[in-house]
């Protein structure tokens, strides 16, 4: 008999590629389930159940995940994984191919403290495992409730906690502190200006008033990239190309169900030329159904002379794998590596968002 491989380690690597290829919520949360409840037992109890059968008996296991499990405790590489590596994206071509591999982390991801479906920790280890030297976390502020905002009090409880996860992370990786504030209908950033300064970098997006007029729209902006706390500005249009993607499985996913949606209507030149003025970075959004800013914007950013972070904006570990898709826009667009400020190390950044 093959030696045993790990089989809470296959079905969480199952997990992460089920997210990655955006596949339904209920089959990314069977796999994640079934991983947490069977993490506490031992190889012995593993393997006793596999063989009587009794796998399923226990809360978040079932016929699927119990088969995956017996397989990966026989040495075989189960099934489901073998199928879903085999049928793994398509490459990128050099141009993007390049520029992903120039990233060195990403400035924009969420957890289990708001809207995300997994706990810091585990987003953490996939950044890890990607190859990443950074991770920012970026929770939503407190107005956005339907994401379960951080309130100023459970933002400073968050600083404590990742504080105390930094130091059992491998070394040479670190999480930066970080939130997505909402900008708010007079400009202004919805967090205290003192916690917006004891963060490493801070997103800033408009999650309503989407439809505002222009000229509404534009001053909004404008105020809100000249504020000093702000660093990149998030998802500029709010535009959705599709419906909100599977996978994402937090408790304020009901109110992300977004169907498609219009780019909000702003002064495009206006709002680019603040950026360079105040060197805030637009962000380029990697989510499939964002694919925010729109290429023609991408452009006249970088005409604009502004710089950029090519994020994922993921709420769960395998779409920090995402940056793909982000990547490839910004190669087309011919954004150099050099104007993406995520092919920075961790301490450049910081020097640059204290700056």
């Amino acid at each position: 008999m093959a030696d045993a491989r790990d089989p809470i380690a296959d079905l969480r690597r199952i997990a992460f590629l089920l997210e990655r290829a955006n596949e339904a919520t209920y089959r990314v949360r069977a796999f994640r389930s079934a991983a947490k409840a069977l993490a506490g037992l031992s190889t012995a109890e593993l393997t006793e159940r596999a063989g009587n059968g009794t796998l399923t008996e226990l809360a978040g296991v079932g016929d699927v995940t119990a088969r995956c499990v017996a397989e990966s405790l026989a040495g075989e590489e189960p099934v489901y994984l073998r199928r879903l590596v085999a049928t793994e994206g398509s490459d990128l071509d050099a141009e993007a191919t390049a520029l992903r591999a120039a990233l060195r982390g990403d400035c924009h991801t969420h957890s289990d403290w708001s809207d995300g479906g997994s706990p810091i920790e585990e987003m953490a280890l996939a950044a890890v495992e990607l190859g990443h030297e950074y991770l920012v976390l970026t929770d939503h502020s407190p107005r956005l409730t339907v994401a379960r905002g951080l309130t100023a009090a459970r933002l400073r409880q968050q600083l404590d906690y990742v504080a105390q996860v930094n130091a059992a992370l491998p070394e040479g990786f670190r999480i930066l502190t970080g939130i997505e504030v909402d900008i708010l209908a007079d400009g202004s950033l919805d967090q205290d200006d003192d916690l917006l300064a004891r963060l490493d970098v801070v997103v800033g997006s408009v999650h309503s008033g989407l439809k505002d007029e222009r000229s509404k729209m534009t001053r909004r902006m404008v105020k809100a990239v000249a504020n000093p706390h702000l660093d990149i500005l998030g998802h500029v249009t709010g535009r959705m190309v599709s419906s909100r993607p599977a996978g994402v499985t937090g408790p304020g996913d009901r109110g992300h169900r977004a169907r498609t949606r219009a780019e909000s209507d702003f002064d495009a030149d206006a709002v680019f030329a603040a950026c360079a003025e105040h060197d805030t970075a637009v962000e380029i959004n990697s989510r499939p159904e964002r694919q925010d800013p729109p290429k023609r914007l991408i452009r006249r950013a970088l005409e604009a002379g502004c710089r950029f972070a090519i994020n994922t904006d993921a709420h769960a570990p395998g779409q920090l794998d995402w940056q793909r898709f982000g990547c490839e826009r910004a190669a087309l667009c011919g954004v150099p590596a050099d104007r993406v400020v995520n092919t920075w190390s961790a301490e450049q950044l910081v020097a640059w968002t204290r700056g």
